[in-house]
């Protein structure tokens, strides 16, 4: 990958001393050292990252300033090295050296953030983020012949404006899955440059960058909105499960070593702090691949990789197999006369084990779902353990886990029927009606995005043998976004209790919600009429229009059933083609719109 014009070794300097102080057990310095190139070698790329997730709205040009500043900045330490600032840490080097640049805090609406220091400074910048980038132009689109022209006549340039657009863009992705993504459209442009059918070869090569981009965008950010807005048991809690399912033949006390790892990576990698993300990630894939015999069988070709692809690579290899010797049940949580005094001894240790015994044991259940297990369990020991025979009361608890269970079943069957008895359109046009309802606030365009992402998640898995499990994580991720990362995300009432009362029950919630009844509609003018310029829509565009227009009627209606919704819809489609077949269109909408909105 290629970098910016001027040394990685101004980092390599900065951060030296950061990156020592890292060193752990289950990190050598061979280790390290291969980390530290990496970081050396991509300077560029991971300054642009930064700063473009950071300042979303600022242009490429700006953000040459910073590098320009960075210049000095390494000058200057280089020739003082004792100097006090020389020994700041990285993050707050960049985010001082991005308020210092001259209006830029003022242009862009973070002065507010630039007169806090430290921790508070580096929380201002992470919540000053914005997901719906709604505000951006649309991403810049070449004809392959000027893309492949730009990319020979200078590679780095076309490189770090990719990166530019693509980081801020995606504000709450890690740093390494973003190098990872630059590297391979990389490797696309190299190949696709040298093709005859350009066009054809871009298409086909980028759309998988583009769909592991989403989906490993939409978990991180739901993680990370999980550990900010309900704390690092709930975060340890979803590592367990996935960890579990994914190495089930991990040891519990090596994976309680190997989750402290990861937990300071998602401090880094949740913060924002791209360069500590990168480290932390680093360490976690060290420690997974020097313990592979007693981890993973899975992982051997992976480890052999570099980064960033030694990353990317381990984080999406299948689940190993269950060990043969692994009973059915994990009887001493359930059997076992002494499970209270058990409990009581080192509650976090003892219900982490009971996630971690059921987790490994279960792959056909969703990450959430397991969460469901584990506090259904938490609660009934709660109440057993204050009864006159516990015993008899806890070993119930396999009938609770399998009510909770068939009840998520059943929700997830729901949904798939739907999915066959309205088809793909219908149940894109139940998902905006259903999700506006419930959100009015929204944006229109991120509830036509969350909308499609719940059709996506259901046409993805409703045909496929591990159905319940690949439904419920991924209709999850959809109300991640829509809860988002920010702790202050205020949508309305009924919604944040939903974002915020319970992390694994969250799924149930909002199954429950109707409509916001404290929700005011927009005014109606000219909302039936005003839509000549849907006579020129074709394919794609008509289709973003009638999206648009479903979501918008739904605000200003709220009250309608969907059948009345879907009814005026209907009417409103027939109208439009009606109105653009007559020689004057517009007289035919002023006549016919009044007609559909009473």
């Amino acid at each position: 990958m290629k970098q910016l014009k001027f040394s990685g070794f101004i980092f390599f300097l900065l951060f030296l001393t950061e990156s020592l102080s890292l060193l752990t057990e289950t990190q050598d310095v061979d280790s390290f050292g291969i980390t530290q190139k990496f970081i050396e070698e991509n300077t560029g790329s991971i300054t642009i990252i930064a700063f473009a997730q950071y300042v979303q709205e600022a242009t490429f040009d700006e953000m040459e300033i910073l590098v320009k500043d960075i210049i000095e900045y390494r000058d200057k330490c280089l020739a003082h090295k004792t100097l006090p600032e020389c020994a700041e840490i990285a993050i707050n080097v960049l985010q001082g050296r991005i308020c210092a640049i001259e209006g830029l805090p003022q242009k862009y609406n973070f002065s507010h953030c630039c007169s806090k220091m430290g921790f508070e400074r580096r929380l201002c910048f992470l919540y000053n983020k914005k997901a719906d980038v709604g505000f951006l132009p649309p991403f810049p689109t070449l004809d392959p012949e000027e893309k492949c022209q730009a990319y020979k006549i200078n590679t780095e340039s076309f490189l770090n404006r990719y990166m530019h657009e693509v980081a801020r863009r995606n504000p709450f992705a890690f740093g390494p899955t973003l190098l990872t993504v630059a590297a391979r459209f990389e490797e696309v442009a190299k190949t696709c440059c040298e093709e005859q059918q350009k066009a054809s070869c871009f298409q086909a090569k980028a759309a998988p960058i583009t769909q592991y981009l989403k989906a490993m965008s939409s978990y991180q950010k739901t993680v990370c909105g999980a550990f900010l807005k309900f704390g690092p048991k709930v975060l340890n809690s979803i590592n367990i499960a996935v960890f579990s399912q994914k190495f089930p033949r991990i040891e519990f006390k090596e994976l309680t070593s190997l989750l402290e790892d990861v937990s300071s990576m998602y401090d880094g990698c949740c913060e924002g702090d791209v360069l500590q993300c990168i480290r932390y990630q680093s360490q976690v894939m060290s420690h997974i691949c020097s313990k592979q015999e007693s981890i993973s069988s899975k992982i051997k070709e992976c480890c052999e990789e570099k980064m960033p692809e030694r990353e990317a690579c381990i984080i999406n290899s299948s689940k190993d197999g269950r060990p043969q010797d692994l009973s059915l049940r994990e009887a001493k949580f359930t059997d076992n006369e002494n499970v209270c005094q058990e409990r009581d001894t080192d509650p976090g240790n003892f219900f982490a084990e009971f996630l971690y015994e059921y987790s490994r044991r279960h792959p056909e259940l969703s990450t959430p779902e397991l969460l469901r297990i584990a506090r259904v369990y938490e609660d009934l020991l709660a109440d057993c353990c204050n009864k006159e025979n516990p015993p008899d009361c806890y070993r119930q608890a396999e009938d609770k886990f399998n009510e909770t269970t068939e009840r998520s079943l059943r929700m997830v069957q729901q949904e798939c029927e739907q999915l066959q008895n309205l088809g793909k359109d219908g149940l894109k046009y139940h998902s905006l009606i259903e999700l506006t309802k419930i959100a009015p606030q929204l944006s229109t365009e991120e509830l036509i995005s969350l909308g499609k992402e719940m059709v996506t998640a259901l046409t993805t898995c409703c045909t496929l043998s591990e159905e319940f499990a690949c439904v419920d994580n991924l209709a999850d991720l959809v109300l991640g976004e829509l809860c988002g990362i920010n702790t202050n995300r205020t949508i309305n009432p009924a919604v944040d209790h939903c974002c915020k009362a319970n992390f694994a029950f969250r799924r149930l919630c909002f199954k429950e919600l109707k409509g916001d009844e404290m929700y005011e509609p927009p005014s109606s003018q000219g909302f039936f009429t005003s839509c000549v310029d849907w006579c020129q829509a074709q394919n794609e565009e008509l289709q973003r229009k009638k999206d648009r227009f479903l979501v918008n009627l739904v605000k200003l209606k709220p009250g309608l059933t969907y059948e009345e919704l879907q009814s005026l819809f209907t009417s409103f489609t027939n109208m439009v083609e009606k109105c653009c077949k007559m020689q004057e269109p517009e007289a035919c909408f002023l006549e016919e719109g009044p007609k559909i909105g009473n």
